[in-house]
């Protein structure tokens, strides 16, 4: 395959490490196949580029054509499904025009428990010719049904008809009110990151914390290694670390490591200049004039 015999003569990888943490600064196909042993990973959440021509610090996010996009796809996802463990869990967003051609090529190689619909409201127009997307669709599969990991008791959330409306379940021999929390379904409304979030960074596709956390609290425990091979803000890492698992980022854009040696607090220096976090516009702006009223 074209790309396979492009990564084999890569740059050669960066690897930034402290604390169970590492950031490999490279190619995600050349990184996985060089640096990333075979059934060593515990969880991997895959968010790579759409092809649809966003703009990653110069970086277009666009290949020649949708069948060129797909096999590299394929390729990086093959190697994903080798470095993950037999008990492994693998979590894949992707565009949803593309997600069925990847829904097909997992089923046949792992085993697809969940089809997950991640759903944000949205202020602006989305489409005024047609109806515009308001989800991402999320793949949760797993290479053995019967052994996996799957955390329920760590991502409850309210039930609302046992928490709110106190209706009663008559079925049960003795008539009991609902449970007030439950383990989520496959549509999940968890806001998008917006520019005066805290958590928000300079990256154009960044994936909230509350996302993560629930991928990383139900499908890993405590020192597990959780993988990222297109880490982008490197949330998935932040949140690893936070919730005491190891983790492995991967990242080919420069601009993006900085956030991420930043946020993991692997570095205080990069190349002699502190790391810090770049002001927003809003923030550079100096003390605003009164208003006249």
């Amino acid at each position: 395959m074209k790309y396979i015999d492009e990564f084999r003569n890569a740059e050669p990888t960066r690897l930034f490490a402290k604390d169970g943490h590492q950031i490999y600064w490279g190619d995600a196909l050349h990184t996985l196949a060089a640096n990333i042993d075979d059934a060593s990973i515990d969880l991997i959440f895959a968010d790579p580029p759409y092809n649809i021509g966003k703009d990653f610090n110069g970086r277009k996010d666009k290949w020649p054509s949708d069948e060129a996009y797909r096999d590299w796809c394929y390729q990086w996802l093959e190697l994903c499904i080798q470095k993950l463990k037999p008990t492994g869990s693998f979590y894949l967003m992707a565009s949803t025009q593309n997600m069925p051609y990847f829904d097909i090529y997992l089923s046949q190689k792992l085993h697809i428990l969940s089809r997950i619909v991640w759903f944000y409201d949205s202020s602006g127009v989305q489409a005024k010719n047609y109806f515009g997307s308001l989800y991402e669709p999320i793949l949760y599969a797993v290479k053995d049904k019967k052994q996996y990991t799957f955390n329920a008791n760590d991502i409850l959330v309210e039930a609302k008809t046992g928490a709110k409306r106190k209706l009663i379940d008559y079925r049960k021999p003795v008539p009991t009110v609902y449970n007030s929390s439950k383990v989520p379904g496959n549509v999940w409304e968890i806001p998008r990151v917006r520019y005066r979030m805290p958590e928000y960074e300079n990256h154009p596709t960044q994936k909230p914390v509350a996302l993560l956390e629930r991928i990383i609290l139900a499908s890993s425990n405590p020192g597990d290694v959780v993988l990222d091979p297109f880490s982008g803000a490197f949330t998935t890492s932040v949140v690893a670390k936070k919730w005491e698992r190891r983790s492995i980022g991967i990242e080919i854009e420069e601009a993006y490591i900085k956030i991420g040696l930043r946020r993991l607090e692997l570095a205080d220096f990069y190349q002699g200049k502190a790391l810090q976090r770049e002001p927003r516009s809003y923030e550079k702006q100096t003390t605003a004039q009164p208003r006249l009223v």
